[in-house]
């Protein structure tokens, strides 16, 4: 049973360095030309401020990381609004426990760090659990619909029919219509949302892209709430997607390697059956 696992291992693997040398591909000479871009602006502000010297706009831009690095956005101002009001830390508690963690939020006193531990220590069992049992209830539904059949040679007709409802539906409530709203109310393109969907959906969360962090936007008050809602059921709905796609995977990679042992197994029968079978001697009593 699991005479298949070296060939998942050196799969897993090679996905790895394969994807290590595409991203390296496309994104290595886009940094570097930010990097320059970056380091002739910085040139060009200094000839144009000469009453600072590089080593203070260099203590100036890292004030500017490290506010960023607080969550406070540097265009702003004191007069925005507070990124942990009860809307803003409802959403960041939602990515807590489901293991998101933009990076462009966190706790930055004592106490908030230790709470923040604690709360992930409960919280992110409690996520899976329920997230667990809403599976269940997504997949009992489908069970019914499965006992409704009882007319035989239907049963598989209707099970691929529920299924396809099923990603179809998610699909659209989940990928392709989020991305409108995010377009519409934060003012990225269509791309920037779908990107923006599937990374939060999938719980890898870079923190690139995150709703209602603009300072020049005016956002209503139950965006960032409604936002973490849609999450979680998204976080549900893309989860049982991903064990579909790995249950299938790992029967397609258990099939394949039983039926490679099955054909040596023939192999090696057929070449005893085509051995000439040897004369006996006879020795007479």
């Amino acid at each position: 049973q699991i005479s298949w696992t070296p060939l998942l291992v050196l799969g897993y693997l090679f996905y790895l360095l394969l994807g290590a040398m595409v991203f390296q591909l496309l994104e290595k000479q886009a940094e570097t030309h930010f990097r320059d871009q970056f380091q002739l602006e910085k040139l060009k502000f200094l000839q144009n401020y000469t009453c600072l010297d590089r080593q203070a706009l260099e203590q100036f831009v890292q004030v500017l990381m490290e506010a960023w690095e607080k969550g406070v956005n540097p265009e702003g101002n004191s007069t925005n609004p507070s990124n942990w009001d009860f809307s803003n830390s409802f959403f960041f508690a939602g990515t807590v426990v489901t293991t998101i963690g933009y990076g462009n939020l966190s706790p930055s006193t004592v106490a908030g760090q230790i709470f923040c531990v604690f709360y992930a220590l409960f919280g992110v069992p409690l996520n899976l659990a329920f997230l667990n049992q809403l599976g269940k209830a997504l997949n009992a539904h489908l069970l019914t619909l499965e006992r409704w059949v009882k007319k035989p040679g239907r049963a598989q007709v209707v099970q691929t029919l529920a299924m396809a409802i099923f990603l179809t539906t998610g699909t659209l409530l989940f990928l392709v219509f989020p991305p409108l709203v995010f377009s519409y109310v934060e003012g990225w393109s269509y791309g920037e949302g779908f990107y923006f969907t599937f990374i939060t959906l999938s719980t890898i969360g870079f923190g690139d892209y995150v709703v209602g962090t603009n300072p020049n936007k005016h956002y209503i008050p139950v965006y960032r709430s409604l936002t973490a809602i849609w999450i979680v059921f998204g976080l549900a709905w893309l989860a049982l997607v991903f064990n579909v796609g790995a249950d299938l995977m790992e029967r397609y990679l258990q099939l394949k390697w039983h039926k490679s042992e099955l054909s040596l197994a023939e192999g090696d029968t057929t070449k005893l059956e085509d051995e000439p079978e040897r004369p006996r001697i006879h020795i007479p009593s």
